[in-house]
């Protein structure tokens, strides 16, 4: 039994990576076991799942060498093999094969495991936003390969969160505001905030992770030509015109700019991107078209993962999850009428 005090510290997660395959080109643990949120005291956040994005460069050579040391994380599946399982990860849902409610060190761990490639593909196109998402909100980085390409595809995914929040926003808001909206912008249009997740889950991540959304977007703020960033006063302004917002939709990613143009450009006309875009920056309900296509994105995404959820988790632990996250919803909601 891991000691509470190793808990959540360096020693405690390279004692977790240590249980898995060496081959991570990227291993990130997230959400609120790590990251304390708003309305849960250090001893529920001790008690809470610990998530884990696990990226490798070959998921079949991966699996095989998990399924040795770590069979029992596998659900009915792993009776398939190393090739079925990466083919289910790849090919199904948003690319991503998890295995959840495992045990390790005293904790309980879901960790999910994605090609680099799809990784770096989904944070520069949003081809999902499945795990771009969650990377819009602070992580805890356990292991980062030297790769330029990784490096510069999770800050652009960054760019493009600040970008597309500030198309949604007005032209004067908070940095509360901003970090809220990029907060959730990978939960818009996600069916499970209907039913199984706390409908404050937003705000209490951003409430008590202000300073890390600092640091994560600071500095890409300071840069953007289209914004004024008061960090004293902890306020932004914004482009808002037509010139500015078009500025701003070009550089969405290319999925997003497909999902805006289906949304405006009506059936048969084919128009090019470049043109719809320029109408759209002119519109008064572009922030709107945006949230859309956004929502379109992760709608689809959310349903297609929570799906291939069930075979890859395997029933009962499927109930079990389904449980802990309407108890965590009901909470929530207790919290917010006492």
């Amino acid at each position: 039994m891991t000691l509470p005090a190793l808990q959540n510290t360096s020693v405690f997660f390279r004692r977790i990576l240590s249980q898995f395959p060496q081959d991570i080109s990227l291993a990130v643990a997230y959400g609120s076991g790590v990251f304390k949120q708003a309305g849960a005291s250090q001893g529920q956040m001790g008690k809470n799942m610990m998530d884990f994005i696990f990226a490798v460069d070959d998921p079949i050579t991966w699996h095989t060498m998990n399924l040795i040391e770590n069979r029992k994380h596998y659900s009915f599946l792993k009776c398939f093999g190393p090739k079925h399982i990466s083919s289910i990860q790849n090919h199904y849902g948003a690319g991503v094969y998890f295995n959840t409610l495992v045990p390790a060190d005293g904790r309980m761990i879901k960790y999910g495991v994605i090609s680099t490639d799809f990784l770096i593909d989904d944070l520069l196109h949003w081809k999902t936003m499945y795990i771009a998402g969650r990377l819009h909100k602070p992580v805890r980085i356990l292991r980062q390969s030297e790769s330029g390409k990784l490096h510069d595809a999770l800050v652009s995914n960054l760019k493009s969160a600040v970008n597309a929040a500030i198309l949604i926003l007005p032209e004067s808001f908070s940095e509360e505001e901003l970090f809220h909206q990029i907060a959730g912008l990978s939960y818009s249009g996600d069916f499970r905030m209907l039913i199984g997740e706390d409908k404050s889950k937003v705000s209490n991540i951003v409430k008590d992770n202000m300073r890390h959304f600092r640091i994560l977007y600071s500095e890409i703020l300071q840069d953007c030509p289209q914004v004024v960033y008061k960090p004293q006063q902890g306020r932004l302004e914004v482009d808002k015109s037509p010139e500015g917002q078009f500025t701003q939709l070009m550089a969405l990613p290319r999925t997003l700019q497909q999902q805006i143009t289906r949304l405006v450009d009506p059936p048969g006309k084919n128009r090019d991107v470049e043109e719809i875009l320029l109408q759209v920056a002119q519109d008064p309900d572009c922030g709107f078209i945006v949230q859309q296509g956004i929502s379109s994105i992760v709608k689809t995404s959310s349903i297609s993962q929570s799906v291939k959820g069930i075979a890859t988790a395997g029933l009962l632990k499927t109930v079990s999850y389904s449980v802990r996250k309407l108890w965590k919803m009901w909470k929530g909601w207790r919290r917010k009428t006492s």
